[in-house]
């Protein structure tokens, strides 16, 4: 039964991270208003779940506190990684949400004896650290798409600044400008 819950929560952390990852490629950098609206939302919501979590005792009562915990965690990183908009901001948001899910389902493994508990928390360190892996190789693979597209404007503007030379003067200057205005230089 907890094989289940651990391959719901890796499939749930996949799927966010995946969501990040290609919701993030594809907007620009978000603005400093919507972040600080999240963090603060995400505060809130974190003190009603934890007042909440008061009225539990023992395990349960830490299950649910690492739950909100994890909640928090998720929005706070997910805020950052939107408002970066850089691989590393994602691979970092990924790391820590799935540091979080790992406590959770740690905690859960805390109800269990014996050899059960130990595959239970073997699962869980197994899922983190598939993320983990997988977090690493979206960043390498976006750095590389990154690197890509440097080297394509760099080889785009040679060849515009080498159709400038054709030119002479006043010419050559506006077409070099215009050059240098629609690569990046």
């Amino acid at each position: 039964m907890q094989t289940i819950k651990l391959t719901s929560l890796a499939r749930a952390v996949a799927l966010c991270a995946g969501a990040l990852v290609f919701t993030a490629g594809a907007q620009a950098a978000g603005d400093r208003t919507a972040y600080n609206q999240t963090k603060a939302s995400a505060k809130a919501a974190y003190d009603g779940d934890k007042k909440m979590c008061d009225a539990m005792a023992g395990n349960a009562k830490d299950i649910c506190v690492a739950e909100a915990k994890a909640k928090r965690t998720r929005a706070n990183e997910n805020a950052e990684a939107e408002w970066k908009n850089t691989p590393k901001a994602r691979q970092r948001a990924l790391h820590e949400i799935a540091e979080a899910d790992y406590k959770v389902a740690k905690e859960r493994c805390d109800d269990k004896r014996g050899n059960e508990k130990d595959v239970c928390v073997k699962e869980a360190k197994a899922a983190m650290t598939k993320v983990m892996a997988d977090a690493k190789a979206t960043k390498k693979g976006s750095e590389a798409r990154m690197d890509a597209a440097d080297d394509k404007r760099d080889a785009n503007y040679k060849v515009a600044a080498e159709k400038c030379d054709a030119l002479s003067g006043d010419a050559k200057s506006a077409c070099m400008t215009s050059a240098k205005a629609k690569f990046g230089k």
